[in-house]
């Protein structure tokens, strides 16, 4: 498995859990999450990165994902769901180390494995919207 996918993987897996716990505790919810997997450096760094920067803009994030999620309030998403479009935006329109099309990629790949039977299509869906905004930000794509 490639070691920016097990990252993304591992950063939803954090942000999903830290939704069930005031961010007071963030810190030592965070060192719990790392003390129970054994995971090489540079992919936990990786992971913790995407995690900081995606709390750390969530507000314009949420507020991005309520303009672009039609006919729903992001409360009412299914958990996984919120937690991967908000990585995925982070990754499309603040990381800037991400091509957008690999950060739309990865984002559905990872509905598909964790979220419920139409979560690809509805994560695709909201991104494809979104990408407007993260073609004017993001490098070009590799290749």
């Amino acid at each position: 498995m490639d070691k920016r996918h097990r990252a993304r993987e591992l950063a939803l897996s954090l942000l999903y859990q830290l939704e069930f716990y005031p961010l007071e505790t963030f810190e030592e919810q965070r060192r719990a999450f790392w003390v129970e997997r054994l995971v090489k450096p540079e992919i936990q760094s990786l992971a913790e990165e995407l995690v900081q920067g995606t709390l750390y803009n969530r507000q314009t994030i949420d507020d991005l994902l309520s303009s672009h999620v039609e006919h729903w309030i992001l409360s009412r998403l299914a958990l996984v769901d919120l937690c991967i479009l908000r990585l995925a935006t982070y990754e499309l329109l603040f990381y800037g180390k991400t091509p957008w099309k690999v950060a739309i990629d990865e984002a559905i790949e990872l509905a598909k494995a964790f979220g419920g039977k139409d979560s690809g299509a509805f994560v695709n869906g909201v991104l494809d919207k979104l990408s407007a905004l993260a073609k004017d930000n993001s490098p070009a794509p590799l290749g």
